[in-house]
């Protein structure tokens, strides 16, 4: 009888394309950081470290979070032609990944989030802002990396269909946003949201990035669906989109269903929007996540 033999044989080539791998995405995590000060006009070892800016560092951690789930779109493990493709490939995908987390961070603050600065709250601490932004940059990171995973090759067609994902992360960002909005208003006789956030209401704030992340994981359902045609641009893009508005639908009523039987007798708007409730905010959090897992994993 055969004895089990708990080590496996790991060629010398395939440790040397996972040494490969990692040493570029520890560098590009490294630049991250750098990056991320350069974009917001501060010195990142000062901010950390003798502001004890908890604000920034909240927002880098989601950028650096988001980065890590787009280099896990870009570095497989598969075996490439050469040493020199795997590196170029890991390298690209993971740039242009980041490249999309800092664009898509713009746009989510001057669209999304168009009333306030998220760049100037972070400057002057606001946790709450800066949990938001953590969110927007992770929840564009999971799209991103899915679509990454759904493309073929490293080509013109693979960039536009990234960049199409891209352009579909930040439209239901949006679309969630305004939503949140409006149901924000009218459960609050008209407030606004974004100054509940500009306030610094973490409650608020903790229950928005879980409709973000939440959101963006039942996008990446598309790429379950969509067969990726490398020449069917516009297919692709409103094949995404489509697919995306309808898995954010089923997710927001399953959302809506599971709260009325988990938290029945909560006044969940009072307790979150009026009193700051952190713990019930992050119950609320944590339900939505819960929800877009399932929902994702059954779409698999």
């Amino acid at each position: 009888m055969n004895s089990f033999n708990p080590f496996l044989y790991i060629s010398p080539e395939l440790l040397s394309l996972l040494a490969i791998d990692l040493s570029i995405a520890i560098a590009l995590l490294c630049a991250l950081r750098f990056l991320t000060g350069l974009l917001i006009g501060v010195n990142t070892k000062d901010e950390l470290a003798k502001r004890d800016n908890f604000a920034f560092g909240i927002s880098m951690a989601g950028s650096i979070a988001a980065a890590g789930i787009v280099l896990t779109g870009a570095v497989t493990g598969e075996a490439a032609t050469s040493y020199v493709v795997e590196a170029i490939g890991v390298f690209t995908y993971g740039a242009i990944g980041i490249i999309f987390i800092k664009l898509g961070r713009i746009l989510h603050d001057k669209i999304a989030l168009n009333e306030i600065s998220k760049v100037k709250e972070i400057q002057q601490e606001n946790i709450a802002v800066a949990i938001v932004d953590a969110a927007a940059s992770i929840a564009t990171a999971i799209i991103v990396r899915s679509v990454l995973i759904w493309a073929e090759g490293l080509d013109i067609y693979t960039g536009i269909a990234v960049l199409s994902g891209f352009f579909v992360a930040q439209v239901m960002l949006v679309l969630v946003t305004r939503l949140r909005e409006s149901h924000y208003a009218k459960c609050n006789q008209g407030d606004s949201l974004q100054a509940a956030l500009q306030g610094g209401q973490i409650a608020v704030a903790l229950r928005h990035a879980g409709h973000l992340i939440g959101t963006a994981m039942a996008v990446t359902a598309a790429s379950y669906f969509l067969s990726y045609e490398p020449t069917a641009i516009v297919a692709n893009l409103v094949g995404w989109f489509a697919i995306s508005v309808v898995m954010a639908l089923l997710m927001w009523l399953l959302t809506k269903i599971a709260k009325k039987l988990i938290l029945a007798g909560i006044n969940v708007a009072e307790e979150i929007d009026q009193q700051d409730n952190i713990g019930l905010a992050a119950v609320e959090m944590a339900l939505v996540i819960a929800i877009a897992f399932v929902l994702t994993a059954l779409m698999a």
